[in-house]
């Protein structure tokens, strides 16, 4: 199964919206989503690593 990033930030971004409080533990919060939201967009946005092929080796053209 993998992950619905875009669905992620949607639900993380809305948490963010709700905490409009300036008390300490809104702040807090805050900061805490802005790394998660940070990171799950990158995580989002981030390519799969890029397998490498191997070649046949050129050989040397034979004499008739």
């Amino acid at each position: 199964m993998t992950s619905d990033f875009s669905a992620a930030l949607v639900h993380l971004e809305r948490a963010y919206h709700y905490l409009r409080g300036s008390d300490a533990t809104s702040r807090s919060a805050c900061e805490a989503l802005d790394l998660l939201i940070e990171t799950v967009a990158e995580a989002q946005h981030r390519r799969p690593e890029a397998g490498v092929l191997e070649f046949p080796r050129a050989t040397a053209p034979r004499s008739v």
